[in-house]
């Protein structure tokens, strides 16, 4: 038994015990013991200085945060709420105070798929820093990306590019922020993302460039985020069908990845299949393959043999190996074993099932093998009615 169940209610000091083994438990992952400390130390506190008192602000927040964590999020938004009355009514509607409850309440409202009501709390966070500290601010910077975000899940995505681009342009007019602090990069990437999901691949790939440039003046070229730069440009330039370009910046970052983590770290299958799928574009297939087998050997030591990411490793191999003319009946084998490993990760109608169960029946039907493509086609029909109504639905 916690020794804090064990004191009295009137014992000095025990609001900050509970409230710090609150948070201590919450940190370890204990929830309900979290929530068993905070409950207590809002109760008591209640008690002694009544239900609209500003010191019962820590523990709310506290239970909140642990509400978000279980998903309990109705909950959550509740005691949210009750923190935001409590700041309004002893600080004022324009206190910086706010801006961690509104944080938090928009933050889960925009995790739980409800961006119109997330878009509320992000704007009086912007609204307070501006008016506190002015337009130019990093803090109203800061508050644009929440609202970009906001606007980016509503679908308006030229309002969240604009965003976006104020946004950062505002921190780094104000030096708020280091140019490769890890919060501005991940503002440019998620632009960067965002730009290339509506065509304007060209912008995309030019804020992914600055962020390799960067990293490689603050942290060297052969620092290990480089790579992760150098593979998302290398994935810009294959959209754009330049698998040269991106070839040489895979090949870079498989030099630099295998410096840093070893040359069998299961890391470095990720930019080696990527490669792989480069040259295969590129009509090496030889090459392709090669890298393909590589990576999947690394991933069946790393993950074994039935694992989801040895499944994605086949794919890609049966794929190269289509075109190089290999054995059929290897092929199907190979397939059979992809269609096994998804239908165990995703249930027996996960849409990538589909996609393996179309191949399977194709390479049946080229080996001859009538008898077993009937109950397949039937399993496809029926999977193919499932998808066409939640499409609708």
């Amino acid at each position: 038994m916690p020794y804090w169940i064990c004191l009295k209610d009137d014992e000095p000091l025990l609001d900050s015990v509970l409230v710090h083994m609150g948070s201590m438990y919450s940190t370890l992952g204990k929830f309900e013991k979290s929530m068993s400390a905070y409950r207590r130390a809002i109760g008591n506190m209640e008690s002694i200085y009544g239900k609209n008192s500003v010191f019962l602000i820590t523990p709310i927040l506290g239970m909140a945060k642990v509400l978000s964590s279980i998903g309990r999020t109705s909950k959550a938004v509740e005691f949210y709420h009750r923190a935001i009355s409590l700041l309004e009514s002893s600080r004022g509607a324009e206190s910086e105070d706010l801006v961690i409850p509104l944080f938090g309440v928009g933050s889960l409202l925009l995790k739980e798929g409800k961006p119109v009501e997330a878009e509320s709390p992000f704007l009086r966070i912007f609204d307070i820093y501006k008016k506190l500290y002015g337009e130019n601010d990093g803090r109203v910077g800061l508050a644009m990306c929440s609202l970009a975000h906001v606007k980016c899940a509503v679908g308006d995505a030229n309002e969240a590019i604009s965003l976006y681009r104020k946004a950062l342009q505002v921190i780094t007019t104000s030096n708020y922020m280091a140019l490769d602090d890890s919060i501005m990069e991940k503002m440019r990437i998620d632009l960067a993302e965002l730009l290339h999901a509506v065509g304007r691949g060209k912008e995309g790939r030019e804020l992914l460039e600055q962020c390799l440039m960067i990293t490689e003046k603050y942290k060297g070229k052969e620092d290990p985020s480089s790579a992760t730069h150098l593979i998302n440009l290398a994935t810009s330039h294959s959209r754009s069908k330049n698998y040269v370009e991106a070839e040489r910046l895979l090949r870079t970052s498989l030099e630099i990845m295998g410096k840093t983590v070893g040359p069998d770290d299961q890391s470095i299958t990720f930019p080696m299949l990527h490669l792989a799928v480069t040259l295969y574009h590129l009509k090496r297939d030889e090459e392709a393959e090669q890298l393909a087998l590589e990576a999947l050997h690394i991933r069946e030591k790393a993950f074994g043999k039935d694992s989801l990411p040895v499944a994605e490793a086949l794919d890609c191999l049966v794929s190269i190996q289509t075109r190089l003319k290999k054995d059929d009946e290897e092929l199907l084998e190979q397939l059979t074993r992809v269609l096994s490993i998804q239908e165990r990760e995703f249930g027996p109608e996960g849409e990538e099932v589909m996609i393996t169960l179309k191949k399977v029946v194709f390479y049946l039907d080229k080996l001859g093998r009538k008898n077993e493509i009937f109950p397949l086609q039937k399993r496809l029909s029926a999977l193919g009615m499932k998808f066409k109504q939640r499409i609708q639905h």
